[in-house]
């Protein structure tokens, strides 16, 4: 059985003894990763799942609250207001949890363990190539985004110990933002990306629960009770225009994407059933919808218009509850990006030796190469873009595009080919709704990947 464990043994910066395990793309960071069995596992075999039904919960809202919860109050306000805002993300949560189902049900079906295994045993070859190049390119703006939210939480907690006045012109070289994130990053996230294995994420976990909870609850307590120097911009209480609401569906996209994560879990789990699974997934988007209204809500009502896209850069830095707010932050995408970067390199990986047509069994001895080789590649690139895109709101409007595609299009497209591979010469009326659902679903995807990627051209093109 192939498992993921912790880094403790000493070759873990070196060959690997199990290559079977390395091909194993993109498994969930916290469940369990056996391999599936041929047939279908009795419930109660041995390839029977570990995880229960609150154990599931906890998983999913893990995977899906994090860093992205820093940039609600902005999608509020981008949104048009409190009541704007709430209902686009009422009305999208119904296809964020209909995604998560239909993943399952698809999984079921095609008997396979990851979301890219799935895509390419239902869909085919090519959409297969596509899901994980789209894995790929999204794991890795996730990680230029972190690195930039780490440089400016630093920004702040460094103004504050070398009692420099915000936006002042000159300061120590020690305290400029491209140093900062450099010795941070050489210093923490390179050495925890290298290993082969990412057992580290139980702690990760564990402080991105913490940190996540932390700053929802400062958020709320200072716009209860607000600091006398913090004046909100203009409070908008309806949106300028259609397109504007469209406009913050890839944060919202981005905070709510678990759904890469949700394959494995849902194979995780004692009982995977379709209608079980139903109710996991119900229960932790309804938290998950809490925290990020709570974040959104009052960051957005705190600030108005004025809100920054790093909500926790409006407030001063030398608010010590919100200082300890920033750490947690750090420290939570300090431990996230390894794990990012993991699931990327193992796409590229994969897809890689597929290229070559070389099975992982063959190619032991060039394994710890190729990944020192691409995960100085990774990092290095990450880094040089995060210091010359200092803006996080322009990455997160790319990677909610591609978040959008896990979340609708390609569940759409696993759907409806799921449903069409189907041979009962009639059709029952649950038939077609299903497939025109799926349709809906792809067609809702590519119009919010379409419009962020035209936004993105042309923001470029007037800078």
């Amino acid at each position: 059985m192939a498992q993921l464990s912790i880094n403790s043994d000493h070759g873990e910066w070196g060959w690997s003894t199990d290559a079977g395990e390395r091909a194993r793309l993109l498994q969930s960071p916290c469940v369990d990763t056996a391999p599936k069995g041929e047939g279908l596992a009795s419930p109660g075999g041995p390839d029977r799942g570990t995880t229960s039904r609150l154990g599931a919960v906890f998983i999913v809202v893990n995977a899906c609250l994090g860093a992205g919860l820093l940039n609600f109050p902005a999608a509020f306000s981008t949104a048009g207001g409190v009541a704007a805002g709430i209902t686009l993300q009422m009305g999208m949560l119904v296809f964020i949890i209909s995604g998560l189902v239909i993943l399952a049900y698809c999984s079921q079906a095609s008997n396979e363990r990851t979301y890219q295994e799935v895509v390419w045993a239902v869909c085919g070859k090519l959409t297969g190539v596509l899901c994980e190049v789209a894995i790929a390119v999204y794991t890795f703006g996730t990680c230029i985004a972190f690195l930039i939210i780490i440089g400016d939480q630093q920004d702040k907690i460094i103004a504050v110990m070398a009692k420099a006045p915000e936006g002042a012109s000159s300061s120590p070289w020690y305290t400029d933002r491209k140093f900062t994130i450099s010795v941070t990053s050489f210093l923490f996230i390179l050495p925890l990306s290298i290993p082969r294995e990412i057992g580290f994420q139980k702690y990760a976990s564990f402080l991105s629960v913490v940190g996540t909870w932390y700053v929802t609850a400062i958020i709320i307590i200072k716009y209860i009770w607000p600091d006398k120097e913090m004046i909100p911009g203009d409070i908008s209480t309806r949106p300028t225009s259609w397109m504007a609401v469209f406009n913050a569906m890839p944060t919202i996209c981005f905070g709510f994407q678990c759904h890469v994560s949700s394959v494995p879990v849902f194979n995780s789990m004692r009982r995977p059933e379709v209608k079980t699974w139903g109710g996991v997934v119900t229960a932790a988007m309804v938290i998950a919808l809490a925290v990020y209204l709570g974040t959104g809500i009052c960051g957005f009502l705190t600030f108005g218009a004025a809100v920054d896209p790093d909500v926790l850069l409006s407030y001063p830095s030398e608010d010590m509850a919100v200082a300890v707010a920033r750490a947690f932050i750090i420290l939570s995408v300090l431990t996230s990006y390894p794990i990012l970067h993991f699931c990327g390199r193992a796409v590229v990986e994969g897809l890689w030796l597929r290229y070559q047509g070389m099975p992982v069994e063959e190619d032991v001895g060039r394994e710890r190469r190729r990944r020192v080789l691409q995960t100085l590649t990774w990092f290095l690139l990450t880094l040089l873009l995060a210091l010359f895109i200092p803006d996080i709101g322009k990455v997160i409007s790319v990677i909610g595009g591609l978040a959008a595609c896990f979340i609708f299009v390609f569940p759409g497209l696993c759907l409806i080919q799921t449903k069409l591979s189907e041979m009962e010469e009639v059709k029952p009326a649950s038939w077609w709704v299903l497939v025109s659902y799926g349709v809906l679903l792809v067609t809702l995807g590519a119009f919010i990947f379409g419009q962020t990627t035209a936004n993105a051209i042309y923001v470029d093109l007037l800078a």
